[in-house]
């Protein structure tokens, strides 16, 4: 297994435990923690568009601690659709520690998408093992929005854009405090100009890639920079594991 290790510890690996204490919200209030992997000179993915080619088994554990914590788990059906999403499922032994803490054995996928450009028939409402939710506008079509119904709890919130504050309301009062979103970068974006991020975890990759592949926010730009703390700094070999929260 790669070592992972805190600064101000020195060369002492971090076991799963140590890795949850390091990221741990207080699980009564309502957080949304996004998670990125880049490439050292911004790239969301390496030359060839995906993300794995930037990331690594460290990467990869924190990646999986981090579902296996959250409520619900928001990506944008670009991204979804990118990087062959399947059912949301962490296998038995997270799941495992997922209900021996209280939780259902499985966090709930949450789409974010304005034109629903989704199949129904995916496995990733065919075979999800909680009912995925879906958030758009009232500009997507209504015929995609029915034909989704089927598979998933749609909500059609905002005209033209989502509404991505009034969808957190929702969740968060359906009892799905803790959110970890994925992606992509036009998510990022609009929930950072919305200042709804209360958490940025980074895993930065010790590559460059180049011009090319897209960087790992796009869209909108927020009306002023959103500044944030730094709770930690990980190491596992040259590659580092950052998060920062709201001051």
């Amino acid at each position: 297994m790669t070592k992972i290790v805190q600064f101000e510890r020195g060369e002492v690996p971090l076991a799963d435990d140590d890795l949850l204490a390091a990221y741990a919200t207080d699980p009564g209030a309502p957080w949304l923690r996004v998670n990125f992997v880049t490439s050292v000179d911004g790239a969301v993915s390496a030359a060839d568009g995906f993300s794995a080619g930037i990331s690594d088994e460290a990467d990869k554990r924190v990646f999986g601690l981090l579902r296996m914590t959250c409520d619900a788990l928001m990506v944008g059906a670009g991204t979804l659709r990118h990087e062959s999403y399947g059912a949301i499922r962490l296998g038995e032994r997270r799941e495992d520690w997922r209900v021996a803490h209280g939780r259902p054995e499985n966090p709930m996928l949450v789409i974010v998408s304005r034109r629903l450009d989704l199949d129904p028939a995916s496995s990733m409402f065919t075979e999800a093992p909680v009912r995925p939710m879906v958030l758009t506008s009232a500009a997507s079509p209504p015929e995609r929005r029915a034909a989704l119904a089927e598979v998933a709890h749609v909500l059609a919130l905002g005209d033209e854009e989502v509404d991505l504050k009034g969808g957190l309301d929702i969740l968060r009062d359906l009892g799905f405090g803790q959110i970890l979103c994925e992606g992509g970068p036009h998510l990022l974006g609009a929930l950072t100009a919305a200042d709804l991020v209360d958490e940025f975890d980074l895993t930065v990759s010790p590559t460059l890639v180049g011009p090319g592949p897209a960087r790992i926010t796009a869209g909108r730009p927020p009306e002023a920079a959103r500044p944030l703390a730094l709770r930690h700094a990980l190491t596992a070999g040259n590659l580092l594991l950052l998060r920062y929260t709201r001051p």
